[in-house]
């Protein structure tokens, strides 16, 4: 899907490179393809961006940084507050992803793009996530683990991980919840989001009740 023309260069290079990899993963669609739908020759990919794996991650960049910061000042809000509980750290992670995955700029197709990430065999991408975004995990950790004192660490990680992936599922719009006709948007996001965070909260709940009264 061509960009806009009224896009700079650099962000119509994005805007066509998100969507290519959101449809094709980033092995099925080439530079070449890129190039053409964004009405650029080569050479402005390289000056922009150095190379595809370049490409690739200010593709991930320039919406993952958004959201984190989203996602960090949820938290910090949150954790300030006097008796804030589970659900509230997990709505501090939960709600910015799909506020974004919802917005009118291209949200769905970088959930894709997100997804693609992590089920891609792709070790430069993965440490460049790692890298540059698993501090914000970290610290989402910190939290439900202050929360959730007689889970181990790992087994912490281990649920977190499934949230996640669910979480991604809910922002990509799979499954058979879809939004019914005469909901709004903002309704079906405030219900998924309320069923995420039950749900998510039972799951890292799951046996603390049990040790605590043992």
């Amino acid at each position: 899907m061509p960009a806009p023309s009224n896009f700079s260069t650099r962000e119509r290079i994005l805007s066509v490179a998100e969507d290519l990899f959101a449809r094709h993963g980033f092995a099925g669609a080439s530079l070449r393809q890129v190039t053409a739908a964004a009405r650029v020759n080569l050479a402005a990919v390289n000056y922009h961006f150095g190379s595809k794996d370049g490409l690739i991650e200010e593709v991930v960049r320039r919406r993952l940084d958004d959201l984190n910061r989203g996602r960090l000042a949820a938290l910090e809000a949150t954790t300030r507050r006097e008796g804030h509980v589970l659900e509230d750290v997990l709505d501090a992670f939960i709600r910015p992803a799909l506020e974004q995955s919802t917005a009118d700029d291209g949200g769905a197709a970088f959930v894709r793009v997100l997804a693609r990430a992590w089920a891609e065999s792709d070790g430069q991408l993965r440490r460049f996530l790692a890298d540059n975004y698993g501090h914000v995990l970290r610290e989402f950790a910190l939290a439900f683990q202050r929360l959730l004192p007689t889970v181990d660490r790992d087994e912490l990680h281990w649920r977190l991980d499934i949230v996640a992936g669910a979480l991604t599922y809910a922002m990509a719009g799979f499954g058979m919840i879809q939004r019914r006709e005469g909901t709004s948007p903002t309704t079906h996001r405030e219900h998924t989001i309320e069923h995420l965070v039950r749900f998510a909260a039972a799951g890292l709940r799951e046996g603390t009740q049990s040790r605590a009264e043992g």
